[in-house]
């Protein structure tokens, strides 16, 4: 499965050999915002990394148990960011949803439309029927993500996250088919 996904002036499309230097770019762009959610990106995050985890997403999404998506400005195919579905429970049919943005495109709705686009393809493609977006109470732009996009805010799970050694109450989203 290679889709490519596109609403206005974004495509997401899997992660593939060759977005190792783009991906890298992103990731050095927005350690500042970006690392206070997520420990991956980190001060001395290197291309070899970018290189390990998009050669694993590939792999991952051949066994159907994660989907990574890079997002890219579908004129330019400047790398924007990525946005991912994962911890797929297959007898629930549901999963969770990610996604990040680089700091330079932050606040144009990338994110909202990269995070419609995957949820779409869950529905979809994978036949989901929920999906969940956990997003740490103090990240308020990542919830406001999830409400533009269309999402439940459904309430506060205590202790839900674990972000650099923290346990971090969040707070639960979902979308559902009809949402979109």
């Amino acid at each position: 499965m290679n889709p490519e996904l596109t609403e206005a002036s974004i495509l997401i499309r899997p992660l593939r050999a060759g977005d190792e230097h783009a991906l890298y770019e992103a990731v050095r762009e927005s350690i500042a915002e970006v690392s206070v959610w997520l420990p991956w990106c980190h001060q001395d995050y290197s291309i070899e990394e970018s290189r390990e985890f998009v050669t694993s997403r590939e792999i991952a999404s051949q066994g159907g148990e994660w989907y990574s998506f890079g997002i890219f400005a579908k004129e330019s195919d400047r790398f924007l960011g990525g946005v991912g579905i994962n911890f797929i429970n297959r007898v629930h049919q549901l999963a969770n949803l990610g996604y990040w943005v680089r700091t330079s495109e932050a606040g144009h709705g990338v994110a909202t439309t990269a995070t419609r686009l995957a949820a779409k393809f869950g529905f979809e493609q994978i036949g989901l029927q929920r999906i969940e977006i956990v997003a740490a109470l103090d990240n308020i732009a990542s919830q406001r993500v999830a409400e533009k996009s269309g999402a439940k805010r459904e309430g506060v799970l205590r202790r839900r996250l674990f972000i650099h050694g923290e346990s971090l109450d969040a707070v639960l989203f979902s979308l559902m088919p009809e949402d979109l």
